[in-house]
């Protein structure tokens, strides 16, 4: 699509998230093994086979992640009137 229309970036993607509360020691050793186990090789083969492209990301850069896309597409929803039926 964004061969026909400069800038257009639908990407879809996914996380894994844990609450809010959840004490920032926690999330940092989730993040670390999930990394390790993403980029290790074979399961970057594995995930590419299936066509997913493996990142890892800080939780910091998530987050950024979740409320950039957030904000994007509420601009989009808003641009086409788009409601709930």
């Amino acid at each position: 699509m964004s061969e026909f229309l400069s800038g257009f970036d639908a990407t879809g993607w996914n996380g894994i998230g844990a609450p809010s509360e959840t004490p920032s020691v926690i999330v940092e050793k989730l993040n670390k093994e999930i990394s390790a186990i993403v980029l290790d090789p074979a399961m970057k083969t594995r995930l590419v086979g299936l066509g997913v492209e493996p990142l890892s990301m800080t939780p910091a850069e998530f987050g950024k992640r979740i409320v950039d896309d957030t904000e994007k597409w509420a601009k989009v929803i808003k641009f086409a009137n788009i409601r709930v039926e």
